[in-house]
């Protein structure tokens, strides 16, 4: 991992102020400043980002996105494949993912792990694309459910956005893949890969079981191309 560059921290910091429905009782316990994201980056060259929806209180403690129940199940996945076998602590957790890139549509813990509102995501979106197109140089996005999917919408022209919804109401949205033009703040645009996977978290009855095998056939497929 590595940090944000201080200016990108500052503005974070500044956006995060006051910000509504931020689950301050969790940062107290943890003891950590509720302003500060929780970002996990990785290289900049790295060939493959995750794309979440926003950390839990796992996180919040650990200072590390993706570790709680359901990004647990991502980096099991990684270590199996980098090492065949269990994963068993959080270290080698951490240590599976950091061949890879890693971000939220909102860095920070909302109340009740509810979905932040499209208002505090359209906020956040500038800031979040400057960390997608400024920090990482990749092109290929495993998005982790639908909110992470439908981020790539925000401030996009209605024809990006009906591309999205006609590839989320595809029955093969997880085994297919979308290619989209975005662009970052400063309106320079490069085309990314989506690759959406459904929510990794143990309460998505429909697809826990499932997502293992989903996240490693999109591995498989994406790691034995050039680009990785």
């Amino acid at each position: 991992m590595r940090d944000l560059p201080a200016e990108l921290q500052a503005r974070f910091e500044a956006a995060a102020h006051q910000l509504p429905g931020l689950d301050h009782a969790v940062y107290e316990q943890a003891q950590r400043d509720p302003r500060s994201p929780i970002f996990g980056l990785g290289a900049h060259d790295a060939a493959i980002a995750f794309f979440g929806r926003d950390p839990g209180r796992d996180e919040v403690h650990a200072g590390v996105p993706f570790i709680g129940a359901g990004g647990r199940q991502v980096r099991r996945v990684l270590h199996q494949r980098q090492h065949g076998d269990e994963l068993t602590d959080r270290a080698a957790a951490i240590a599976a993912g950091e061949p890879y890139f890693w971000a939220n549509t909102v860095p920070y813990k909302p109340l009740g792990n509810k979905a932040w509102s499209m208002a505090i995501k359209r906020q956040f979106q500038p800031l979040v694309a400057t960390v997608l197109h400024h920090c990482w140089s990749g092109s290929q996005v495993i998005t982790l459910g639908r909110e992470a999917f439908f981020w790539f919408g925000i401030g996009q022209t209605p024809d990006v956005r009906a591309r999205l919804e006609a590839h989320w109401a595809d029955p093969q949205r997880f085994e297919t893949s979308l290619a989209i033009s975005h662009a970052g703040p400063d309106g320079v645009a490069r085309t990314l890969a989506l690759h959406p996977l459904p929510h990794p978290s143990p309460l998505n009855a429909t697809w826990f079981k499932r997502f293992p095998g989903l996240l490693a056939a999109r591995l498989e497929t994406l790691e034995g191309l050039p680009w990785a």
